[in-house]
């Protein structure tokens, strides 16, 4: 037992020299990634959003292949459980709203 609690030390700094490079990789992309959007990007946000309401309405996306109506399933998935974490975390419960 004493062996395996002098190990422990080393145990851990060999974890986080490991794990520094993964997290420097890490913190590279979530600066770009999870930065919220700048002024110069507005346009091209409201020229996708009616991009993707006028494919809609002309039924263009009935023509995407499988590997498309996956990705963007997966996508919309994706922002339908960042919402779900978001309101979890804005009121501080899992389950239920007090009604």
């Amino acid at each position: 037992m004493a062996g395996a609690v002098a190990k422990i030390p080393s145990l851990i700094n060999t974890a986080l020299s490991e794990a520094r490079p993964k997290f420097a990789i890490f913190m590279k992309y979530a600066k770009v990634e999870l930065a919220p959007p700048k002024l110069n990007e507005i346009p091209q946000i409201k020229a996708g959003i009616s991009k993707l309401l006028s494919s809609f309405k002309s039924g263009a996306w009935k023509q995407q292949t499988v590997k498309q109506a996956t990705l963007n399933t997966l996508v919309g998935a994706e922002v339908l459980f960042w919402f779900y974490v978001g309101e979890c975390i804005g009121k501080r419960h899992i389950v239920g709203y007090n009604v």
